[in-house]
């Protein structure tokens, strides 16, 4: 079998497992022997590059990034729907259509709460996306649909010419585990799967849409070549053929028939993978279809009913204390059981200390709940006529519930943290942190690993790295011998990292790279940083008064002290020494903006500092360079309108020599 065959070989077996998982949901071979075929495909197409085509599986990963989305005139407008919200209002829309049309039937589909899009299709092949904008023109998001693997980008059998309609979404699983990541990175939470899905779909760098796992179901053929349909339903299942994911739908006589379906529909919302914002209900007839035709807005062979955001009242049992992966204490209620939008309620958030306090909730309180975006349970109010007796405003703890350590407030701020450096809640997090490259670059220790390592028990704090073994490690599921010998021989390494490493990997708060340099070449030494007062940490320059403050309080906690003794018994260097030998930059200051091609911003920052320069996050008068790559924004306007000097890659690369 020569090259040409066996990659059109790989591409219709990789299709078909790709079908197979994201559209039906039933994988018939495992993850290793796909990536094996990925990978098999990659390396043919980059031995032979005239085999690569647009529609490869090698080719979702995501291409260049785009400066802006070009506009796309839609050739069929994806008009949006009528709303109705009682099952009065909808046997008005059936009357309405009965006496324009003789005995319609209905179809009932779930209307998926995502971003509606139009894909186009020639000769089978996907050539480009677009989203619906303000229904005639759209932006083009080829780029990022290209990613999304329910998307076939090729069909087969297929007519020469098609558009679909259809809604991208991100699936409750995967915007859980997307939420878990950002928290754990202490970036801000996506408000609900619908925004994240939107925010996603429109990055101007695919490789970002790829990360997020996106989905598509299509609902609708906006136009086709040579082919025709009596109904709807038929259409839904042509493209059910041809392999697209397709919208659960269910065909009625009546309108009145059509409102059972709608309120299980309703009451198993929470059994669908996509939120939903409430069902669809179309006139089945593609003829009946074009007579009823559509007004400005929306067509009048359809409508959407959306579910009332229900609201119901039960007591709250109990107040608790959650303590997330970045130590914010949470606090939640746990109510007595009721049911909400398709699920029992049991707890709702309280967000945090302000939000109780403007309600003054309390335990043994009857309170208004109901589904935030149909997500999240929330109390909306106190029904103080119900109030027991007795009862006492709520106080929030002034220590961790997990492990005892004072909280504090954040400057600024409403959160609530612990401060704890072993906290058991904060564990997974401390412990990336740690290893991290702006820590102490232990290569290999990334999340999945370390949470292996606290699963099973060989370690709680960063301070326990140190003792591991590789007998251990490679005794861990999905680890081996050769992979233990490698994160054994990071984590010997990283010892030797010196002071300035150490101190941005312990995660002091308020404490990053920049204030760990200046800590370490002020003190010297750990033990002499230990001993500093609230007034000496003032002095030291980009440290100010509340930094100062945390710092201290940081080090006087019973947690740090045992962490930094594990740390000290390991062999962990805690002295600075002076890296810089060439002082040409001595007193200038860099900003670096843009996508840089030669050098990560982290690499470029490292060896401006070792020429003994220092860099901003801010353009200011006290610049003395800007560093532009690709598409830099604001920084470049700035440093222009000041006329600070801007350099390039290869200008910065002539002054280091």
């Amino acid at each position: 079998m020569d090259a040409k065959e066996r990659a059109s070989t790989l591409r219709k077996l990789l299709d078909e497992a790709s079908f197979k998982y994201y559209v039906l949901d039933a994988p018939d071979i495992s993850d290793y022997e796909y990536d094996m075929m990925l990978r098999e495909l990659e390396t043919l197409e980059a031995e032979h590059p005239e085999l690569v085509t647009r529609e490869s599986p090698t080719q979702r990963v995501g291409g260049k990034a785009l400066d802006a989305f070009e506009q796309v005139v839609h050739e069929v407008p994806l008009e949006s729907l009528q709303d109705v919200f009682s099952f009065e209002e909808l046997d008005a829309f059936g009357q309405r259509v009965a006496a324009a049309v003789e005995d319609p039937e209905y179809d009932v589909e779930p209307k998926i709460d995502g971003l509606s899009v139009a894909l186009r299709y020639e000769n089978g092949v996907f050539v480009q996306g677009a989203t619906r904008g303000d229904g005639a023109i759209g932006e083009d998001v080829t780029e990022n649909l290209r990613t999304v693997r329910s998307l076939p980008l090729k069909l087969h059998n297929a007519p020469e010419h098609l558009v679909v309609r259809g809604e991208v979404y991100m699936s409750k699983k995967v915007f859980r585990e997307l939420n878990a990541e950002r928290e754990r990175d202490e970036k801000p939470l996506f408000a609900n799967p619908r925004n994240a899905a939107a925010g996603s779909l429109r990055q101007l760098d695919p490789r970002i849409a790829a990360q997020r796992r996106l989905d598509v179901i299509v609902f609708n053929i906006q136009s086709v070549t040579g082919m025709s349909f009596e109904k709807h339903s038929e259409t839904l299942d042509y493209l059910k053929s041809l392999r697209f994911k397709t919208v659960p739908h269910f065909e009625f006589s009546t309108v009145r028939e059509c409102c059972g379906k709608i309120s299980a529909i309703g009451e198993d919302r929470d059994l669908f993978d996509f939120d939903i914002d409430g069902a669809v209900i179309k006139v089945n007839s593609l003829a009946q279809r074009a007579a009823l035709g559509s007004t400005a807005k929306a067509p009048r062979w359809a409508v959407a009913f959306k579910y009332p955001p229900e609201k119901k009242e039960t007591r709250v049992t109990d107040i608790v204390i959650q303590v997330g992966r970045t130590g914010v204490l949470t606090p939640k209620a746990v109510l007595e059981p009721v049911r909400l939008a398709g699920t029992t309620v049991t707890n709702a958030t309280l967000h945090n200390q302000d939000f109780i306090a403007e309600r003054d909730i309390r335990v043994g309180d009857t309170v208004l709940v109901q589904k935030a975006g149909e997500i999240i349970p929330e109390v909306l109010s106190v029904n103080l006529s119900k109030r027991p007796e007795g009862s006492v405003p709520y106080k929030f703890p002034d220590t961790c519930p997990e492990c005892g350590t004072p909280v504090k407030r954040d400057e600024g701020g409403v959160a609530i943290r612990c401060q704890g450096a072993e906290c058991p809640a904060q564990r997974l997090r401390h412990i990336v942190h740690f290893a991290s490259k702006s820590g102490m670059d232990i290569e290999g220790l990334g999340p999945a690993v370390a949470q292996l390592l606290i699963d099973s028990g060989l370690i709680k704090s960063p301070g326990d790295i140190y003792s591991l073994r590789e007998g251990d490690v490679a005794s861990l599921q999905g680890l081996g011998k050769k992979s233990a010998e490698n994160l054994i021989a990071a984590i010997d390494g990283s010892r030797s990292n010196g002071l300035v490493k150490l101190i941005s990997a312990l995660g002091i708060p308020q404490v990053g790279q920049a204030a760990a340099k200046a800590l370490a070449r002020r003190f010297g030494s750990m033990e002499a940083l230990e001993a500093a007062s609230v007034e000496e940490l003032t002095e030291v320059p980009d440290i100010g008064p509340v930094t100062a403050k945390s710092i201290r309080v940081w080090l006087d906690s019973d947690q740090s002290m045992h962490l930094l003794g594990l740390l000290k018994k390991a062999g962990v260097d805690m002295l600075y020494t002076e890296d810089v030998t060439d002082r040409r930059f001595e007193g200038k200051t860099f900003v670096l903006t843009g996508a840089l091609s030669k050098y990560t911003r982290e690499e470029a920052g490292e060896i401006i500092e070792r020429f003994g320069g220092k860099t901003s996050s801010s353009v200011s008068k006290k610049t003395d360079y800007v560093l532009a790559g690709e598409n830099a924004g604001s920084k470049l306007t700035k440093a222009q309108s000041l006329g600070i000097s801007v350099i390039t890659e290869d200008e910065f690369e002539a002054m280091i020599g």
